[in-house]
């Protein structure tokens, strides 16, 4: 039997960490033990060595960073300028070779970030703050103008911006299934998308594990963010009583990311890109996923991404990971981004077994 999704909603990524005290005294005491102490046990054997410093950064909220991806439909030219003189470089446009010149995002080596906009009726945002390792899943998909796309797990909708930042498909089919975070889905769309192609958008809150069975090889690509431990939000879990519960529930991810997989493969045509992410440094939620999926589907071959880790090293640090397919961004000092697990595969002519 699998988890419910509305209840493993409730730990997914925002796409900004909730705000914690000013004071680095006030975060410390915010720190839910119980979550660190599972991360502890976990991730020092999973990560090693390089856990000392993930620990410290994801512990310390005044340490992150905060990338500005530009809304190219109302775009910020005197906002632009101002980046620029703050010292902020655009995300390596060589990492990735059909990287989308209409796609433009700014980070900072340094902590802090600009104030967020509110959402206006009628008025297009102009930027839209996140996590810039987020993008990676995105430019990884590698989106062209006039195909189908589909964003299986879409709330709160900062890749589904960031897909239309980059392309104008043919048909994106946006979904989510809690019903709190597909109005945050709705809002999100209406405050970074102009009326012409809201009309190629559908917004959809379908259960993602009967999606392949609606709109069997329909899409071209599918992007599949799916619901995971949260690693960064979760550690500042209020109750520890709720984390305890979290902890033990979290066991059953897998099996849902690996339904929600399966859907999405259905859904997806022959000779299309599936590109699953999540937020979690988790070996169980991101490799061994990924591991499943390939294992039981024949028609599912890896796509090679490990070009991406080494011309991004300027802006990320990565993790190993043992697949040719699979990234795994870990929060590193001055390059504070992540958890992000990224894994892109392609679906071949052939038959799959399941």
């Amino acid at each position: 039997m699998f988890p419910s999704p509305v209840l493993n909603r409730e730990i997914i990524l925002s796409p900004l960490p909730r705000k914690i005290g000013k004071s680095e005294g006030k975060l410390a005491k915010q720190i839910c033990k119980v979550v660190l102490d599972h991360f502890e046990n976990q991730y020092s054997k999973e990560l090693g060595d390089a856990w000392t410093t993930v620990r410290e950064i994801l512990t310390s909220p005044s340490c992150w960073q905060y990338a500005v991806l530009l809304n190219r439909f109302n775009y910020p030219f005197e906002l632009e300028k101002d980046l620029h003189l703050k010292g902020y470089h655009t995300l390596s446009q060589g990492s990735f070779p059909n990287y989308p010149k209409s796609m433009k995002c700014y980070l900072s080596r340094t902590p802090g970030r600009i104030p967020s906009e509110r959402h206006q009726v009628g008025n297009l945002k102009k930027y839209y703050l996140l996590n810039a390792a987020s993008l990676l899943p995105v430019l990884a998909l590698e989106l062209r103008d006039g195909e189908k796309v589909l964003d299986l797990c879409a709330a709160p909708g900062g890749k589904s911006v960031a897909l239309l930042q980059c392309a104008c498909p043919g048909y994106l089919h946006c979904n989510e299934y809690d019903s709190l975070r597909f109005r945050w889905l709705r809002q999100t769309l209406e405050s970074f998308i102009p009326q012409p192609l809201i009309n190629v958008i559908k917004v959809s809150e379908l259960d993602g594990r009967k999606m392949g069975d609606a709109q069997p090889e329909m899409f071209d690509k599918v992007l599949v963010d799916a619901p995971c431990s949260n690693d960064r939000s979760w550690l500042f879990s209020s109750d520890s009583q709720k984390a305890s519960c979290r902890i033990s529930q979290g066991r059953n991810l897998p099996l849902l990311q690996i339904e929600l997989l399966r859907s999405a493969i259905k859904a997806l045509r022959p000779g299309g890109t599936l590109v699953y992410s999540t937020c979690t440094l988790s070996k169980a939620e991101n490799q061994d996923v990924i591991g499943e999926i390939l294992s039981s589907h024949s028609n599912m071959v890896p796509a090679d991404i490990k070009g991406i880790a080494r011309t991004c090293s300027r802006d990320f640090t990565f993790a190993p990971t043992g697949q040719e397919c699979g990234l795994l961004v870990i929060p590193g000092k001055g390059k504070a981004w992540g958890p992000m697990y990224v894994a892109k595969l392609k679906k071949s002519w052939s038959t799959g077994k399941w």
